[in-house]
């Protein structure tokens, strides 16, 4: 077994990594800004500053980092924590990044794949797994949309996946060694944001008027091209409407 820190181990993804990886018996940091004061093995760090991230690091095995901020910091945050790993001489650094960051021309993409080139180049250990969007983030983009009795919602298509199915297979990685890159994690199923958007309308018993946004720019135009799926690894099982009744 294994001491493994998570980053981000309150978060949406990093929370059911840490079940995960102490289900199967391995020693767990949970890493946060805010940690859960009710466990007594997490641990707080701000990873913008790195401040104190040397000493969470003693005698860890694997690092799996879930920490992200899309409006930004994330490059500084990884920064950081190569160097202090390079320093602790932790054997395997997991990161899990997004279908299409080589493809979708975002800001926040291409901090990922900045990221991702920065582990290449490192000299450490490393595992990358990249993962289509989560089943939370589309019901997010629709809980505030309907709040409109004109429901925007963007045209295309998206193919969303169970978080806690990428941290289970986060945590697989994280007890064995290190991968580099390995195959992408998609959802079940590739469907249109107007039909997952009638689904989540249906499991509120909402009924609005649907109102497809087109957006101008590259960005945009390669989601459209569908430059985020990956139809050739639908390995997620949980569909969103499934997602949607628990």
């Amino acid at each position: 077994m294994k001491t493994v820190l998570v980053t981000g181990g309150t978060g949406t993804l990093g929370r059911p990594v840490v079940e995960h990886l102490r289900q199967a018996g391995h020693s767990v940091r949970p890493l946060s800004r805010h940690p859960d004061p009710g466990d007594p093995d997490a641990v707080a760090v701000d990873l913008r500053t790195g401040a104190g991230l040397g000493r969470a690091l003693e005698g860890v095995d694997a690092v799996v980092h879930c920490a992200t901020t899309p409006t930004g910091g994330d490059v500084e945050s990884a920064t950081h924590l190569l160097r202090e790993v390079r320093a602790s001489g932790a054997a395997n650094l997991v990161y899990v990044s997004i279908v299409g960051v080589d493809r979708v021309p975002l800001g926040y993409y291409k901090d990922k794949l900045l990221i991702e080139q920065a582990l290449e180049g490192s000299g450490l250990g490393w595992t990358v797994l990249r993962a289509t969007q989560f089943h939370s983030l589309v019901r997010r983009i629709c809980a505030g949309a309907a709040r409109s009795p004109l429901m925007p919602f963007p045209d295309l298509d998206v193919q969303p996946i169970d978080s806690a199915e990428v941290a289970s297979r986060l945590a697989l990685l994280a007890g064995a060694d290190p991968a580099g890159r390995v195959p992408d994690m998609g959802g079940p199923r590739v469907e249109s944001f107007r039909d997952l958007a009638r689904t989540y309308l249906d499991s509120q018993g909402l009924r609005r008027r649907l109102v497809p946004v087109l957006l101008p720019g590259r960005a945009f135009a390669a989601y459209r091209a569908g430059g985020h799926l990956a139809p050739g690894r639908r390995v997620g099982r949980v569909t969103f409407a499934e997602y949607l009744t628990r």
